[in-house]
């Protein structure tokens, strides 16, 4: 079985149109979760993004600075 970097490189490669579906499929498939599971999986990615931070892998940017790109994105 691809592991997860193959399955990612493999639907990468899809075009767009495809991707797009995909991605709305995988999207959908989370729908069927437990209330649970889901606080579980909010859970893990929180533990995952302040591991990412005290490692220095990401760093934290000013709210001030998010919001003014994403407004520039959105004009």
């Amino acid at each position: 079985m691809p592991d997860e970097t193959e399955i990612e490189r493999a639907a990468l490669s899809l075009e767009p149109r495809l991707r797009a579906r995909l991605a709305e499929r995988l999207l959908a498939s989370l729908d069927s979760l437990s209330e649970s599971e889901l606080e579980g999986l909010w859970a893990e990615e929180a533990e995952r993004r302040d591991r990412d931070l005290d490692s220095g892998v990401e760093l934290a940017r000013p709210s001030e600075e998010v919001f003014r790109d994403a407004r520039a994105r959105l004009k």
